[in-house]
C-alpha cells in the first residue's frame, strides 16, 4: 500500500491479503492456494482459530465453490468470514 499509516483495521486486512498471496506464491498458480498451500496457511497462520478443524482437505473442499481444487481469494475470504463469526459468537457469549 501507499506510504500512509494504516488504521488497525486496515492493517489487519492488509495482513490477511499478504498472508494469502505469500502462501499462494509457493506452488501452482500465484493467485490461488493449492491444498498444500492452504494447509500451510491454516497451520502456520490460523493454528488457534482452526484447531477444531479435523480434516483440512474437507475444509478446503467446502470452501472451493467452483471445485477446481484451488482457492481463489474470494473463496478463501469465506473462511475468514466463518472464523470472524466464531469470534463474534465467543465475544457475545462472554458478555452474558
Amino acid at each position: 500500500m501507499a506510504s500512509v499509516e494504516l488504521t488497525e483495521l486496515e492493517a489487519a486486512i492488509e495482513k490477511i491479503v499478504s498472508a494469502f498471496f505469500t502462501c499462494a506464491s509457493r506452488e501452482g498458480k500465484k493467485n490461488t492456494l493449492t491444498i498444500n498451500e492452504f494447509k500451510e496457511l491454516a497451520t502456520t497462520q490460523l493454528p488457534n482459530l482452526m484447531k477444531d478443524v479435523v480434516d483440512l482437505d474437507e475444509k478446503m473442499k467446502s470452501l472451493d465453490v467452483n471445485n477446481d481444487e484451488e482457492l481463489k481469494f474470494g473463496e478463501f475470504w469465506r473462511l475468514i468470514g466463518e472464523l470472524a463469526k466464531e469470534i463474534k459468537k465467543e465475544k457475545l457469549g462472554k458478555k452474558k
